[in-house]
């Protein structure tokens, strides 16, 4: 069997908007970049499709266009839970839905416009994080190469191989009731509101995004077993109403279960970032924007030499959206306390706006402090 030797000051394993962001931030820099990935652009992913103004800015300031097509702007979130509806507009610069295909092509161009080598349909065999070396071998070849990298960033997703064959693994599983899935399609329909609506029901919950002017996304996550998409729609009666004579123009995708936690982010030479770096739910939506704060933040430690500063940042970039997650988990897991908490912020949207301000990261968890006896006092009514 074949074999040769190359170097790369930097090899990113997927290709995901995680690696390509951490490629563009690294090259921003002036650093040396590879990315490898087994499958072929423009890569897919079942999510939400839905940039929080956040994450739109963090784009802008890596340089991906997107146009005006590519985009449907986004100036809030609203919950619809029977007859209850409370909404927020996000503080500031609006959000964005965009299909994922359009959003993995935008950043591939800007990968390559800025110099980093992307290759496509090459498969990682192993990584030595010690010795920053790694096997690869293309998947329709049998011919094998040694990279050696100062530095090794690990992008391969919620389920990565990378992340366990560097014994980063946690192996904390979540019990079957506990644990929750995520599944996608797309309708031709005119978007019917610029906000993100969530329908809950007891068991799920369902994300409309607008992703063109005649087309929505619908993201449904639930937790405990394994569930049919349209059974669960069904069970949102205002949201199957809408969707009864919208015509299906995607395949249903699905994934999970969600959480994953990764014992550390680095180990010797190589970083975890995005889904591979652990992983709670996808129920606040703000995992891409996590993603590109990260992807800066390793980017930076890597232009540095040392990936001690990204193992130091990382914490504080994922605290606050985490904690928030963990929230929004309790309430899906007691109905009787969601159907409460969305009662209480339709009828104080003002606190509402402001917890949507933190979620942002528009202002600090602190401000939820003077707001927080006026929202307990409409729960408690």
């Amino acid at each position: 069997m074949a074999d040769s030797r190359s170097r790369a000051r930097i090899l990113v394993v997927g290709a995901g908007p995680a690696g390509l962001a951490t490629a563009i931030e690294a090259r921003l820099r002036g650093l040396t970049v590879r990315v490898i990935d087994r499958r072929l652009p423009p890569i897919d992913k079942p999510c939400g499709e839905g940039l929080m103004p956040d994450g739109l800015s963090r784009l802008v300031s890596m340089g991906v266009r997107l146009g005006a097509d590519d985009l449907s702007p986004i100036r809030g979130i609203r919950y619809v839970d029977g007859s209850t509806v409370a909404e927020a507009e996000f503080p500031g610069s609006r959000g964005a839905g965009i299909r994922r295909l359009r959003l993995h092509r935008a950043l591939v161009g800007r990968a390559e416009e800025l110099g980093a080598e992307l290759s496509w349909g090459v498969e990682l065999l192993d990584m030595e994080a010690h010795r920053g070396t790694c096997r690869l071998r293309a998947v329709d070849d049998r011919a094998e190469q040694t990279v050696e990298a100062e530095f090794m960033v690990v992008a391969d997703g919620l389920r990565s191989p990378t992340r366990a064959s560097l014994g980063l693994e946690s192996p904390d599983k979540p019990e079957p009731e506990w644990r929750r899935y995520g599944a996608r399609r797309h309708y031709r329909i005119a978007p019917w509101t610029d906000h993100v609506e969530v329908y809950w029901s007891d068991r799920a919950e369902a994300y409309v995004t607008p992703v063109a002017p005649d087309e929505v996304g619908v993201a449904v996550l639930w937790g405990g077993r394994k569930a049919s998409f349209q059974t669960l729609v069904d069970e949102l009666p205002e949201l199957a109403s809408r969707l009864r004579d919208a015509r299906v123009i995607s395949k249903l995708s699905g994934i999970g279960p969600l959480r994953r936690r990764a014992l550390s982010v680095v180990k010797g030479r190589a970083a975890l970032v995005g889904d591979a770096a652990g992983y709670v739910d996808a129920i606040t939506g703000e995992g891409l924007s996590v993603a590109f704060h990260q992807a800066g933040a390793l980017a930076e430690a890597m232009a540095r030499g040392d990936l001690r500063g990204y193992a130091k940042a990382y914490p504080s970039i994922v605290r606050l959206p985490n904690a928030m997650t963990e929230l929004m988990l309790l309430l899906e897991r007691r109905p009787w306390l969601r159907r409460r908490a969305i009662r209480a912020l339709s009828k104080a949207p003002a606190v509402f706006e402001r917890f949507l301000a933190v979620h942002c990261r528009h202002r600090s968890a602190g401000s939820l402090i003077p707001v927080a006896p006026r929202l307990l006092r409409h729960l408690l009514l």
